[in-house]
């Protein structure tokens, strides 16, 4: 069994297609819960219009997916709180100034 932080490691692994920089670090992911059945990731995207939402969507399902092959895995996308840049950690504000 996967744990939340596994999770979000190998959710390091999925960018954002236009800024490169990792959804954990942007600050897109805003939960990981894991039950007896599936885990659930509760994330949004920096943009509501955002072209590539659904490759974005099933690569986490992806990652999530090869961590716990048991569960099923759900996205769910939210709009709410919106996404700011105040959200990224220390290492993505970084990895954004050397862009």
């Amino acid at each position: 069994m996967a744990t939340k932080e596994q999770i979000l490691d190998g959710l390091k692994l999925v960018a954002d297609p236009e800024l490169g920089i990792n959804l954990v670090d942007l600050g897109l992911i805003y939960d990981v819960s894991i039950d007896e059945q599936s885990i659930v990731v509760s994330m949004t995207l920096t943009t509501q219009g955002c072209p590539l939402h659904e490759s974005m969507i099933e690569a986490v399902r992806h990652v999530v997916q090869m961590a716990d092959l048991t569960k099923i895995v759900y996205v769910d996308l939210v709009w709410d709180p919106a996404w700011t840049p105040e959200r990224m950690t220390v290492e993505g504000k970084r990895m954004l100034a050397e862009r």
